[in-house]
């Protein structure tokens, strides 16, 4: 019997990316704390998250396999987390006007039957482009990305705000790298095609 496909997120964008691949699935929410330990890199947050997220929905179904995806901003070794307000989105995208900073998207398979995790990052290299006060109020008032790493919803009004990506995955930049689930999937016996 095949393995249940579970989505450890609440996020409609990873949902929405997800059923790209034309596998039935299941969402779930991972209820996980996504405060960093002490001394950890923002990398290492990511893949630890994405490894917590799955595990947490892991005992609410056995024989499944259990995405989990986390997601944070980097530049100069600053993590550029949910802004959560407008004032902090502002300071933000002022901070990252015509700079280039590193989505690093971490994503993990989880196999509950057999407890093997398959966990790796993908980053994305986004250049924002140098941004007027005007452009940067317009655009939060327009979109509220208050929810969102780095205050830029690009898979919305947000890719206004970018010169460039560069990355491996051109799904990972908004949240679930799907070249790379296609192979972690692969390795559980689960063909996309």
């Amino acid at each position: 019997m095949a393995p249940n496909i579970i989505l450890a997120s609440t996020s409609p964008y990873r949902r929405e990316l997800l059923a790209r691949l034309g596998l039935p699935f299941t969402t779930a929410d991972p209820r996980t704390d996504e405060n960093p330990l002490a001394d950890e890199t923002p990398e290492a947050l990511a893949l630890r998250l994405s490894k917590a997220k799955a595990r947490a929905v892991a005992k609410q179904f056995p024989n499944s396999l259990i995405i989990g995806s986390d997601q944070v901003a980097i530049m100069d070794g600053q993590v550029f987390g949910k802004p959560g307000t407008h004032a902090r989105a502002v300071e933000q995208l002022r901070i990252l006007s015509g700079r280039t900073v590193n989505f690093f998207t971490g994503l993990c398979l989880f196999n509950s039957k057999t407890g093997r995790a398959q966990v790796l990052g993908v980053p994305t290299l986004v250049t924002f482009r140098k941004l007027t006060e005007r452009e940067i109020e317009s655009y939060l008032r327009r979109e509220q990305p208050y929810q969102c790493a780095g205050a830029a919803k690009v898979e919305g009004l947000g890719i206004a705000l970018l010169d460039r990506c560069q990355s491996d995955d051109p799904t990972a930049l908004i949240g679930l790298p799907l070249i790379a689930l296609r192979t972690l999937l692969r390795a559980e016996g689960v063909e996309v095609l």
